[in-house]
Parts: C-alpha cells; sequence; structure tokens
C-alpha cells in the first residue's frame, strides 16, 4: 500500500468569522507531483502555512508522514523543504555563500550545496552575485535552499509566479525530474491548471477555502469530456430526426450539439439524417478545455458541487485512504 505523505482531516481556519480554509481534506500519497490549484485568495498559502506549522489550525489534524504535525512538529520538519512565496536571499552574497547560511542551520556536510546547485542548473553561475540572477534563477536558488537538507517531501507555493516562459519551462521541468531523480513527493500550488495539468500526476482543486476536487490528472481530464457537433442544412427538422432516433441534442447556432454519444451512435445518427435528405456539412467532436472546466468549477453554481474522484475526496469529505483520528471532525 502507497505511504500517504500528507493527510489532512477536517482542516480549518479561521480568521475574525470567516473561514479562509474550510474543512479541507488532502491526501496525497509518496512519490506524488500534486498540483494544488485555486483562484487567488482560495486558501492554499494558508494552507500550505498550516502545514509547515508556521500557523496553527482553529480546527481540524495535518498527518506528515503517518505523524501528527501537532506532537511530532520538528521531526516532521527536518524532512520537509519548502519555499513559500518569495524565496529570501542576500543580494550581495553569491550562490554559494547564501546556501552556506542556511547550510549550517541545518548542519548538513558541505557537498550539498554542490550537489544542490547541480539539481537546479545554477553551477556555473554558481560564483555570481544573486542580485544579477534573472528571477527564474532566484526561483531556482531558493529551491535548491529547500532542498538542502535533502527533503522527502516538498512544498512549493506558486513557484512559477512572475516568471517568462523559458523561466516557466525550467522551473516545470525541474519539478517533474524530482521524484524519478530524488524520491521526493511535491505539492507544488498554482492558479494555473495549465500550468499544473503539465507537471503533476494528481490534483486538488480549492475554491473558498473548500476542497472541491480530489483526484488524478486522468480523471480531470475525463470530466472535462466532449461534444459533437454536426452543422446541417436544416437543423430544427435535424432534431426532431435525432429524437426519432433516441437522441437528443440541443441546438447551438444552428448545430445539432450531443453530449455523451458513442462513435456507432454518431454513425447511425448520421446515416438518418442524410436519408432523410439532410445535407451534413460538418461533423466536429469539440473537448471542453481543462481551463474552462477549472473556471466553471470555482466560479457561480460550479463552485459548490461536490465532486467525487476514483482515488480522490468530495468537498467536506474523507480521503479514502485517509486513517485519521476520530477528534479531527470536532
Amino acid at each position: 500500500m502507497t505511504e500517504m505523505m500528507i493527510e489532512t482531516r477536517n482542516l480549518t481556519k479561521k480568521y475574525k468569522g470567516t473561514r479562509a480554509v474550510d474543512a479541507l481534506n488532502l491526501a496525497i500519497p509518496q512519490g506524488e507531483i500534486y498540483g494544488f490549484l485555486g483562484p487567488n485568495g482560495a486558501g492554499k498559502t494558508t494552507t500550505i502555512r498550516m502545514l509547515l506549522g508556521l500557523i496553527k489550525p482553529s480546527s481540524g489534524i495535518v498527518q506528515i508522514f503517518g505523524q501528527d504535525l501537532r506532537r511530532e512538529r520538528i521531526k516532521i520538519l527536518r524532512r520537509v523543504g519548502s519555499l513559500v512565496e518569495y524565496p529570501s536571499y542576500y543580494g550581495h552574497l553569491n550562490a554559494v555563500e547564501n546556501l552556506e547560511t542556511i547550510r549550517r542551520i541545518l548542519n548538513v556536510p558541505k557537498n550539498r550545496i554542490d550537489e544542490v546547485l547541480r539539481t537546479v542548473g545554477l553551477t556555473k553561475d554558481a560564483k555570481r552575485a544573486v542580485k544579477g540572477y534573472s528571477l527564474g534563477m532566484k526561483q531556482r536558488l531558493g529551491i535548491a535552499s529547500a532542498l538542502l537538507g535533502s527533503p522527502e517531501l516538498l512544498l512549493l507555493d506558486e513557484p512559477t509566479n512572475g516568471l517568462d516562459p523559458s523561466g516557466i519551462l525550467e522551473i516545470r521541468e525541474l519539478i517533474k525530474r524530482m521524484p524519478k531523480e530524488q524520491g521526493i513527493t511535491v505539492l507544488v500550488s498554482s492558479h494555473l491548471l495549465s500550468e499544473v495539468e503539465q507537471m503533476a500526476t494528481g490534483v486538488g482543486i480549492v475554491n473558498q477555502g473548500r476542497m472541491i476536487f480530489q483526484d488524478s490528472i486522468p480523471n480531470l481530464q475525463r470530466k472535462a469530456g466532449s461534444e459533437i457537433h454536426i452543422a446541417l442544412s436544416e437543423p430544427d427538422a435535424g432534431l426532431i430526426t435525432a429524437r426519432e432516433l433516441g437522441c437528443f441534442p440541443r441546438l447551438d447556432q444552428g448545430k445539432l450539439v450531443f453530449k455523451g454519444i458513442g462513435n456507432e451512435e454518431i454513425a447511425r445518427l448520421v446515416a438518418a439524417l442524410v436519408d432523410a435528405r439532410h445535407s451534413i456539412y460538418r461533423v466536429e467532436e469539440r473537448r471542453k478545455s481543462l481551463e474552462d472546466l477549472f473556471l466553471t468549477m470555482t466560479s457561480g453554481a460550479g463552485a459548490t458541487a461536490e465532486t467525487n474522484g476514483e482515488a480522490g475526496t468530495s468537498a467536506g469529505g474523507a480521503p479514502r485512504a485517509a486513517g485519521l483520528p476520530k477528534e479531527a471532525a470536532q
């Protein structure tokens, strides 16, 4: 059975009566790149700060490596690396000197500095003053700092925020290598689904502090679904023909639009329309983009919909593999 690196149960944080995080249940297995997604202000950073013990939950349980964060905080955090918001550094010092200040605090071997600089691709620029680094290089230095203590779990809060396309690509490829090359489980928060889709294996979507979807990326892609659009000469009459065959499309700008229809049904329908002397101009499949799905899920009625995946949770529901104490539900 895969070890769960992070589990939370009804994790809640209130500020003056407002729930920034509301009964959140995370379930992150070992070796996963977990995309923690949500609009700005959804509660992602607050959640990460609670996972790191930087702020105290109002209620709920956090377990990391199967241990209660409240009881084993120091022991747990020795095995965790993090980059929350923007990295801190001394601009007049070079990369090696910046990492040396952290190495002494962590009391790790000196050779770790060279190792992490190699991992993040900063070896050639190791002796340059950090104030001359690009934003992407500074982000990589921040990740190097998080890796210095050889963590088993890495928490990254919006690591590509503000980067140009080449900087985003650098960070993305770096994160993708970590489970394979370093054996590190990664939680990466973002408000950009397109970015998370390209590197994550699992995803949790939060909105207004609540989990509205948690499952694998492939299951999220399946949820997006597709539609078949048929453009034809007489759409109103074509609608009647389709209904006679047991298909119930909607009319959209002179086209018949079908959801959840198989290939055989499409072939039978087109043949019937041709027999009824309709001119078929076009038959096309349109897939709903994940960005559209994300916007639907995090706005209006979609934001409150509870979504259950095969390995996920519903809003406010328990992770399938969770074995957490009953006091979490208080």
